[in-house]
């Protein structure tokens, strides 16, 4: 078996059978490696090599998760849901909660796609919003799988069809340059009209989770909640204010000198200086931040390794030649599997930004041969790389929504968010996906 597949379902078997995703990817990793005739040294050695891809990543998150507590601490997020228990505590009827589900819906979708451009902090709003919103959500007895799904449809998307934010990096910055660095010009191409038709295959994944799938009431343990969540946070309209102010700080400086870390940062000092957060406390908030975020700064870690261990066991090419063996003249076989293969690859390293540059070399020049468009290329090679970040238990697409909604314990990370999250996007993103490449 191709040591990248046999990888990449090990480690999806172990994460599914519950154990911890971190564990998941480096027996993953060893056993790929193993499998492609690497000694155990040579597989360590490449894992150890990866693990500083990661590093980046998971200090960004450390730092935006600090800046997360502080904008906790002036109360912004509680007086967000003591809004919407307000609003539950008038209802009086099936109907009125009907439509409070939808108003929590609504804000969570514009807050989590405003996170890839407006505001680009990513998944660092997801434990500050989420958490305070839980007892609302369970007296309406919303299931968190809807709100699950709902979060990943906000991280996705925008930057797969936006070229703005985290969409002009991954549109403009990782896949266009990859594709024109192989042979194909992207001058005068309209990116958004490439991704537009798998962005709305995303669209229907959503609206399918939402008026089908998980419509239904899900009754939660109110008690777990009350004693994690509910906890007075003291709020005037003066550290609200201080709290717009600082989002725009760190919008301002992330722009400007293009870091989230440093963006984060100064987020967090304008706190400091406020008052909004004592300089006594400024200290623990912080650590107390980067320990909100640093599951996830770990596994984005080991992911890097994982996919450095697959990188050197060189099955990533032969994996994707064994395919082009079996696809002959078939266009429209070589697009459904070059996006499988890219589901593949990138469910094994979490990263949509990180598959791109590995399949990009190998896709652009097959894609020539077989006669694709160059806007079908980008809209092959752009798919086939968003593919699986939805659903890849390493995915911070996954891992933020999870982060915010198990908070009590109640939420499972496989079962609860990446195989609705699975099921509901990558499926129809295949479909639409492959629609584009046959049609541009």
């Amino acid at each position: 078996m191709n040591a990248v597949v046999a990888a990449v379902l090990i480690m999806l078997a172990l994460s599914l059978c519950r154990i911890h995703v971190v564990v998941a990817l480096i027996l993953g990793a060893i056993s790929g490696g193993l499998i492609a005739g690497l000694s155990l040294e040579d597989t360590i050695t490449a894992f150890n090599n990866g693990l500083g891809g990661g590093a980046t990543v998971a200090l960004s998150y450390a730092t935006l998760g600090a800046f997360a507590v502080a904008i906790g601490k002036s109360g912004l997020a509680h007086a967000l849901a003591d809004r919407a228990l307000a609003l539950v505590g008038k209802q009086d009827d099936g109907a009125a909660a009907t439509g409070i589900r939808f108003v929590i819906i609504g804000i969570l979708l514009a807050i989590a796609i405003s996170s890839q451009n407006v505001l680009p902090i990513h998944i660092a709003f997801i434990p500050l919003v989420v958490p305070p919103l839980l007892y609302v959500m369970a007296r309406l007895n919303m299931d968190r799988r809807l709100v699950a799904c709902v979060l990943t449809f906000g991280l996705i998307t925008p930057y797969m069809f936006l070229p703005v934010g985290f969409g002009g990096i991954y549109l403009k910055e990782i896949l266009l340059a990859n594709i024109e660095n192989n042979g194909v010009a992207t001058d005068g191409l309209n990116v958004m009209s490439a991704m537009a038709l798998p962005a709305l295959g995303m669209l229907a994944g959503l609206l399918v989770a939402v008026f089908v799938s998980y419509r239904g009431e899900r009754q939660y343990n109110m008690e777990a909640i009350a004693r994690t969540e509910r906890v007075d946070v003291s709020y005037s309209p003066r550290t609200l204010t201080m709290a717009l102010v600082a989002i725009v700080a760190a919008f301002v400086v992330q722009l400007w000198l293009d870091s989230m870390i440093l963006g984060a940062l100064a987020g967090f000092v304008l706190f400091n200086v406020s008052g909004v957060v004592k300089w006594k406390e400024a200290d623990d908030l912080f650590t107390e931040g980067m320990k909100m975020l640093a599951m996830i700064g770990f596994i984005m870690i080991a992911a890097s390794g994982f996919a450095e261990v697959m990188r050197a066991t060189g099955d990533i090419a032969t994996l994707v030649q064994g395919s082009v063996a079996a696809i002959g003249d078939n266009r429209a076989l070589a697009a459904f599997l070059m996006l499988a293969v890219g589901l593949l690859i990138t469910m094994g390293i979490g990263s949509s930004f990180s598959t791109i540059p590995i399949i990009a070399a190998l896709y652009v020049p097959l894609a020539v041969q077989m006669g694709f468009s160059p806007l079908a290329i980008v809209a092959l090679v752009g798919t086939a790389g968003a593919l699986g970040d939805a659903g890849s238990p390493a995915s911070d697409s996954t891992l933020g929504p999870t982060a915010g909604l198990n908070v009590d314990g109640q939420h499972n990370h496989i079962w609860d968010t990446v195989v609705p999250t699975f099921l509901h996007y990558n499926l129809p993103l295949l479909g639409f996906g492959w629609l584009a490449a046959m049609v541009l």
